[in-house]
């Protein structure tokens, strides 16, 4: 059977609880192509190394993300399912982004589907019924607001979100229901459905601001009292407030003096640098991870214009390379672009600050690049590091390539 061979070709990284149900979800995600769903699983393992998603529980959660992202459990389903309710309306991701950091957003996201996927689980024991471990989903869009995402920083956090659920999470999504859209929400569906697997897109029911057509669709799926009164099931609060904000978080705008200016976001006890990458030009820095369980961290922003960003790791040893960061042009003089990467030891980390598309404009840029110790927030420990200067598009036209180019 497909389901025997694929386990014994992906057996040197499945753990205890990586049952046949669990590895379905692979081969499903890619047509039973056992080949595909071995890279599939691999690239996602490797994905969780980097993140520590094992340990993301114990991660604390900045109390700013527990205010204001809007989700949260109001039932299960007749299979027992979880019914996750998404008031996307309260997704305010200008003000998110001028609080915390993209990758505080992609932990917070990642930490709310792990915590889901635990609770599945439990519920396929209880229930005896493996389908309880896939999730029902209730995205409502009233007061959906496009500005936001057209802002670029919005639409690159929204984009690498789907990207990393779509990359790490298949097949744990039974049925998701879109409801009150506008007209605009169609653009904006066009825009990301790229990005969405078939076997994902094949689960989305998208209804207009019409209740009598979208409320007897979940009604056959989930009884009425697993549904909030304010999405017309039965549910309240002990104290009746039908949006059961007991249970789920309506998110919001989130209040300005909350956020972090860009002076303050760089008040953290970190060295930073400050110099200009010339048009045309790269800026280069070196690491070497000696020790296990050290973090590549960077906290940048760029001035007036943006910048192109990637980290490249190669094992001393084997000479073998691995794109950590996509290189790609990221907005950092419209919000500060942070985050880090757990390091292997015996590895060179290449971090790279790429200006050779630009051939008129010279890029000022303030950063911090440093090797850590874990949970070193405090006292930082650098590690050895080498600095490339800047080059000019003729000593470095070898380097066209993401690869060559890190």
């Amino acid at each position: 059977m497909v389901e025997v061979s694929f386990r014994r070709q992906v057996a040197d990284v499945l753990k205890p609880e990586h049952d046949d149900y669990y590895l379905l979800r692979w081969l499903r995600a890619r047509n039973w192509n056992p080949e595909a769903a071995e890279k599939m699983l691999r690239d996602s393992m490797k994905f969780r190394e980097r993140w520590n998603t094992d340990e993301i529980a114990k991660w604390p959660t900045p109390q700013i993300l527990q205010d204001y992202s809007p989700h949260g459990v109001s039932g299960f389903d007749k299979d027992g399912s979880p019914i996750i309710i998404i008031p996307f309306a309260g997704f305010d991701i200008w003000g998110l982004l001028h609080s915390v950091s993209r990758a505080d957003i992609i932990r917070m996201t990642m930490q709310s589907l792990e915590g889901y996927m635990q609770l599945a689980y439990e519920q396929s024991k209880k229930t005896s019924n493996p389908s309880s471990r896939q999730f029902v989903v209730v995205f409502d869009m009233d007061n959906f607001n496009l500005k936001q995402y057209i802002w670029r920083p919005a639409s690159e956090v929204v984009i690498s979100l789907i990207k990393m659920y779509e990359a790490n999470y298949p097949e744990i999504l039974k049925c998701c229901y879109i409801i009150n859209t506008p007209k605009v929400f169609a653009f904006a569906y066009n825009m990301v459905k790229k990005f969405l697997g078939e076997y994902t897109i094949d689960k989305i029911r998208i209804f207009k601001p019409d209740r009598s057509k979208w409320l007897p669709s979940i009604l056959e799926r989930c009884d009425a009292d697993q549904i909030p009164a304010y999405f017309g099931g039965t549910q309240t609060d002990p104290d009746g407030n039908p949006k059961c904000e007991t249970k789920i978080c309506w998110g919001g705008k989130v209040p300005k003096e909350l956020y972090t200016s860009k002076e303050d976001s760089f008040n953290n006890n970190l060295s930073f640098t400050e110099t200009e990458i010339r048009k045309g030009s790269k800026l280069k820095l070196t690491f070497d991870c000696e020790d296990a369980g050290c973090f590549l961290k960077w906290e940048f922003r760029t001035f007036d214009h943006d910048i192109k960003f990637g980290v490249k790791c190669v094992n001393k040893k084997t000479e073998e390379s691995v794109i950590e960061v996509p290189l790609k042009r990221v907005s950092s003089h419209q919000v500060d672009e942070s985050g880090f990467i757990t390091c292997q030891p015996g590895c060179t980390y290449h971090v790279l600050f790429d200006n050779s598309y630009s051939y008129f404009k010279t890029k000022k840029i303030r950063y911090s690049v440093l090797m850590t110790a874990p949970l070193s927030d405090v006292e930082q420990t650098m590690a050895p590091i080498a600095i490339t200067e800047e080059t000019s598009p003729q000593e470095e036209s070898e380097d066209s390539t993401q690869d060559s180019a890190l």
